[in-house]
């Protein structure tokens, strides 16, 4: 039996599951999904835990293939890493394509990047199920924050441009940098016309309407608390109900607390914070960032940071290892904020929050089965908006036995695990990586 070590009424790091962090994401949803918590026993071909864009990927695609599929989530649907996140619509893996060639060969990297395509693709039909079309917003500018960095950058768009054929990718001078973000920190960089920036708490929303019209039932403030191999199956236990499925998907990312432990494994979680600012005026909101696209710089901790339709500022940056959150948050993202953007001293924070993503050792994710019919997805490290849901898609379908060529590459990757085991990998990789974000600052 699988069972996760953390309270039944609290999320990780004691967070209260019952609603939304108080997010600008939260007060411009609109009321959450209606998705009762189970309440009595359950029987379905396809189980998934976690309401995400990973499990919602999942379900959404299992329903539309006529398959019963239950999906179970602590909290509100979107109450984790999907829907407290910066909303970037990056292209690509987060391991950068020469990366790819280098460590995994040079065709299965032109197989991720058509699968990265395909992925942002398919986000194009999930933005559509929106009424307000997820608040998308074309365009994300790249910004190297040391000038010595801006050749490497450039050589990258070339390189894309040539060998992979995405003309979508075009360079940004200093003076170009500078005419469009309001900040001396920058000192050029890029401009990929198919990322963007989108309300991703709506787009989770969006999923988990779709994939119950597609007959998938959905239960909100339905933690799990133990998973349990059957003669029939797989048996998902809650504090009112058991599920009993014949196949379950993990997809609970770094708030599984080793529901599956080989997938804990290998995974870090990692807190993240953001804000925004209170309303600004729209002149000043607009000259902010010239282009209205979404910005993410070049530091190891990234700085991120965009304008939403009703003129604030929302700005990622800072980060922490460990479950807890910072008392007050504003107070963590505001000096970085001010280092970016000092003309905004006199802005007050309106909203502050922080979320939990999944990082893996290689920053690839990975699906692994540990038992038959029991799948975990996980590892997405910050790249999530546009893979998860198409990730979750594909290996909903192959859970349901049709081809998928999205599943088969992902099986392909290394799915390591960080050394260390379960308890000395937490302040080993936290160590390395706060020495990593030092040179940030240096």
């Amino acid at each position: 039996m699988f069972a996760p070590r953390s309270n039944e009424r609290a999320g990780p790091g004691g967070e209260d599951t019952s609603r939304f962090p108080s997010s600008y994401y939260a007060a411009t949803s609109g009321p959450p999904i209606d998705a009762p918590a189970l309440d009595g026993d359950g029987v379905s071909d396809f189980c998934v835990i976690g309401g995400g864009f990973a499990g919602l990927g999942a379900a959404l695609a299992l329903a539309r293939m006529g398959r019963t599929v239950r999906l179970v989530e602590m909290g509100p649907i979107g109450w984790g890493a999907s829907g407290r996140n910066g909303g970037q619509v990056h292209v690509g893996w987060h391991q950068e394509q020469p990366w790819l060639e280098q460590k995994l060969g040079l065709e299965t990297a032109r197989q991720m990047w058509r699968a990265a395509l395909e992925a942002r693709d398919h986000l194009d039909t999930l933005i559509a199920l929106d009424p307000d079309a997820c608040d998308y917003r074309q365009g994300l500018v790249h910004a190297d924050h040391r000038a010595g960095n801006v050749i490497a950058t450039h050589a990258h768009v070339a390189m894309m441009r040539d060998r992979y054929g995405y003309d979508s990718l075009t360079l940004v001078s200093r003076d170009e940098m500078r005419a469009t973000i309001a900040s001396d920190d920058y000192h050029g960089g890029s401009f990929d016309a198919r990322g963007g920036h989108l309300h991703p708490l709506k787009l989770a929303q969006a999923m988990a309407r779709a994939a119950q019209a597609a007959g998938a039932v959905v239960h909100a403030q339905t933690r799990c608390l133990a998973l349990k191999q059957a003669a029939d199956g797989w048996h998902v236990t809650t504090p009112n109900g058991t599920i009993r499925a014949g196949q379950v998907l993990d997809a609970t990312g770094a708030y599984a607390r080793a529901l599956v432990p080989q997938g804990d494994a290998r995974v870090l979680p990692i807190n993240n914070y953001i804000a925004t600012t209170a309303p600004l005026d729209p002149a000043r909101a607009t000259g902010l960032i010239r282009n209205g696209a979404a910005v993410s710089d070049g530091r190891y901790v990234v700085y991120y940071f965009r304008v939403t339709p009703d003129h604030r500022l929302l700005f990622g940056g800072g980060e922490s290892y460990g479950l807890g959150m910072p008392h007050d948050i504003a107070a963590t993202v505001r000096p970085h904020m001010l280092r970016i953007f000092p003309q905004l001293a006199d802005v007050a924070i309106s909203h502050a929050w922080g979320g939990t993503l999944a990082i893996s050792p290689n920053r690839l994710p990975f699906v692994i089965e540990p038992r038959p019919g029991l799948f975990a997805l996980n590892g997405f490290s910050g790249v999530g908006v546009v893979l998860a849901p198409w990730l979750g898609r594909a290996i909903g379908q192959a859970m349901a036995g049709a081809v998928n060529s999205g599943y088969d590459l992902l099986r392909r990757l290394p799915s390591p695990r960080f050394p260390g085991g379960p308890w000395l990998r937490w302040p080993t990789q936290a160590l390395a990586m706060q020495f990593m974000a030092l040179r940030d600052r240096i």
